[in-house]
């Protein structure tokens, strides 16, 4: 891995912030929300296929390596899909405080998957997310399911940032994307009538003109370009740096959706000490880790 340098802390903390805007485009579209994901990434998929043909790179892969990515891609609709559920059933707020957890759960998930010894400072700041967690669900339990799916929508993104971790040692990052969003176009896709059926709510896969403007802006500005950089990112970060770094979009997207979406966006100062607390984590980890090394 190699060392990053100022330009790709600036790079990331940019995408972090273009993150940010994807729970309340989210919640802008109107149609169920795996119906969503499954535009989203096809478009995602197409966008990315035209990229690299363009640019005249290889990026045909026997089914052999390509399962691998495809299986991945299902873990991202599963994150998404839970993830801008989380929005729509309380607010944007909730859905980002349960997601900044995942450093927590990436600090379990990557030792394991990489197969190298637990940490103790990053078991320390993920018991600290644990503590902001704790504060939040004190003050605002009437979002406790809100927030559960927030969490879940976090675990997934630790597995499929481990799993990016792997892949990108040996594809590169638009290979990685492209199939990776059609692997998450397949999984959403199958998975609509399951949940419908579950939740006994019709199928509805017809966007409004206004659903496929933002569904375009969402897949093409929102997710090709950042999905694209992450993965490139995991050449000089570790999957745990990376998600602690993401919780930074939880500040982003509350600042956001709070100009955008106004009081329904208001929670109470409880929500934001818990959320604080979470986020405090990225700021004090790059001090002790560099403490840790010398």
């Amino acid at each position: 891995m190699n060392k990053p340098t100022v330009s790709d802390y600036i790079s990331l903390h940019f995408t972090i912030f273009m993150l940010g805007f994807t729970g309340i485009i989210g919640k802008l579209i109107t149609i169920p929300t795996l119906s969503m994901v499954f535009y989203r990434t096809g478009l995602a998929a197409i966008t990315m296929f035209f990229i690299i043909y363009l640019s005249n790179k290889a990026f045909k892969l026997s089914f052999q390596q390509a399962k691998p990515l495809l299986l991945t891609g299902g873990f991202i609709a599963i994150h998404w899909a839970l993830f801008f559920g989380s929005a729509r059933i309380s607010n944007v707020s909730i859905s980002l405080a349960g997601f900044a957890t995942q450093a927590l759960f990436t600090s379990i998930v990557e030792p394991l998957f990489l197969k190298r010894k637990i940490q103790a400072l990053e078991v320390f700041l993920g018991l600290l997310a644990i503590i902001g967690i704790y504060v939040i669900l004190r003050f605002e339990f009437n979002h406790l399911i809100g927030f559960l799916l927030g969490m879940a929508s976090a675990v997934m993104s630790a597995f499929f940032s481990v799993f990016n971790a792997k892949l990108i040692q040996k594809h590169e990052a638009p290979t990685i994307t492209l199939y990776e969003m059609i692997g998450a176009c397949i999984g959403s896709f199958l998975l609509i009538p399951i949940i419908g059926y579950f939740l006994n709510e019709p199928i509805n896969l017809n966007p409004t003109m206004m659903d496929w403007f933002w569904i375009s802006i969402l897949a093409i500005v929102f997710t090709v370009f950042p999905f694209s950089a992450m993965a490139h990112f995991l050449k000089k970060f570790s999957a745990f740096s990376i998600n602690l770094s993401l919780n930074l979009e939880t500040v982003y997207g509350i600042i956001i959706a709070y100009f955008v979406f106004g009081e329904t966006e208001k929670m109470t100062v409880g929500f934001y000490i818990g959320t604080l607390i979470i986020l405090l984590s990225v700021l004090i980890y790059p001090i002790l880790k560099t403490k840790s090394t010398s």
